[in-house]
């Protein structure tokens, strides 16, 4: 199982998940994360490291976020890893919790 991080994380991307992470699993694209789920290992230090609830469990995806499983995939294979906190984006706070940004994802 892994970790997978959603739809929320898009034009926000905090990074204080990253830190924790003892497999350096997290890869950093120019508006998003995304975790590497062949490097995950289910330990779950990331998951309340969000400020924003973006992380999910594999098992807890539901119909409308099962295609993050695959779009963390997909990313992870050519983005770099980041393994150390950054500032955020100067407006990441006006897209908390904003809904359909996915058409916003900058790969």
């Amino acid at each position: 199982m892994t970790y997978v991080i959603t739809e929320n994380c898009i034009k926000c991307k905090y990074t204080d998940c990253v830190e924790v992470c003892p497999v350096d699993c997290f890869h950093e694209g120019p508006n998003f994360l995304v975790i590497d789920p062949e490097e995950c290992i289910d330990c779950s230090l990331c998951e309340p490291e969000c400020p924003i609830e973006a992380i999910v469990a594999e098992e807890d995806l539901n119909d409308d976020n099962k295609h993050f499983l695959d779009l963390n995939r997909k990313l992870s294979e050519k983005w770099p890893v980041i393994t150390e906190m950054k500032d955020s984006p100067e407006d990441a706070k006006e897209w908390e919790g904003k809904e359909n940004k996915l058409n916003l994802l900058e790969e």
